[in-house]
C-alpha cells in the first residue's frame, strides 16, 4: 500500500512538473492565437476597405472615361462652331461687299438722274418765265399759261419726290441689311467694329431713314 501511494505521488509530481513545463508554451500559444485573431480582424477590415476602394476606383474610372468622351465631343462641336462662324463671316462679308457695290451704283445713278431732272426743271422754268414775260399776254391768257405751268411743275416735282423716295429706300434697305448681318455675326462673337461696314447716306432732301422696314421711308415734305 505504501508502495502504491509512493508511486502515485511520484506520478502526480511528474504530472505537475509536466504541467508547469507546458504552461509557458500554452500561454505563448494563447497569446499567438489572440494576435492571430487580431490580425485576422484587421485583415478582414483591410479586405473590406480594399473592396470599397476598388469599387470607388471603378466608378471614378468610368466617370473619367465619360468625361473624356464628353470633352472630345465638346472639342469637336467647338471646332465645328468655329468653322461655321468663319464660313458665315466669309459669306456675310462677301455678301455685304456685293450689296454695297450694287447699292452704291444704284445710289449714284439715282442721284445723277435726280440732279439731271432738277437741273432740267430749273432751266425749263427759267425759259418759260422769260417767254411769258416777253409775250405780254393779257391777264386771262396769262392765268391759263400759269396754271399749265404749275401743272407741269407739279408733275416734275412729283417725279423728283419719287426719285428722292427711291434713293432713300435703297439706302435704308442697304443699312437694314448691314444691321442684320452685324447682329448675326455678333451672335458668333464677331464685334461689329471689325466688319468695317458703313451705312449709306442719302443726299436726297425731305427723306429720313427710319427704323422700320425698307419700304417704309418717311417723308418730311
Amino acid at each position: 500500500m505504501k508502495k502504491d501511494q509512493d508511486k502515485l505521488e511520484k506520478q502526480l509530481a511528474e504530472t505537475q512538473a509536466e504541467n508547469r513545463r507546458l504552461q509557458d508554451p500554452l500561454q505563448k500559444a494563447r497569446e499567438e492565437l489572440a494576435e492571430l485573431h487580431k490580425q485576422l480582424s484587421s485583415y478582414e477590415r483591410d479586405k473590406v476597405s480594399l473592396a470599397n476602394a476598388k469599387a470607388r476606383l471603378k466608378v471614378q474610372e468610368s466617370e473619367l472615361k465619360s468625361l473624356r468622351w464628353e470633352h472630345e465631343v465638346l472639342e469637336q462641336r467647338f471646332a465645328q462652331v468655329q468653322q461655321e462662324r468663319d464660313e458665315l463671316y466669309t459669306r456675310f462679308t462677301k455678301a455685304i461687299h456685293e450689296v454695297q457695290q450694287k447699292s452704291g451704283l444704284k445710289n449714284l445713278l439715282l442721284e445723277k438722274k435726280l440732279s439731271t431732272l432738277t437741273d432740267t426743271l430749273e432751266k425749263k422754268e427759267a425759259q418759260l418765265t422769260e417767254v411769258i414775260s416777253a409775250a405780254n399776254l393779257d391777264p386771262s391768257a396769262l392765268t391759263l399759261v400759269t396754271r399749265k405751268l404749275e401743272d407741269v411743275l407739279d408733275s416734275k416735282n412729283g417725279a423728283i419726290r419719287d426719285l428722292q423716295y427711291e434713293l432713300a429706300r435703297v439706302c435704308k434697305a442697304h443699312n437694314d441689311l448691314i444691321r442684320t448681318y452685324e447682329a448675326k455675326l455678333g451672335s458668333f462673337g464677331v464685334p461689329a467694329e471689325e466688319l468695317g461696314f458703313k451705312p449709306l447716306k442719302t443726299t436726297a432732301t425731305g427723306q429720313t431713314l427710319g427704323e422700320g422696314p425698307a419700304g417704309l421711308v418717311s417723308s418730311t415734305a
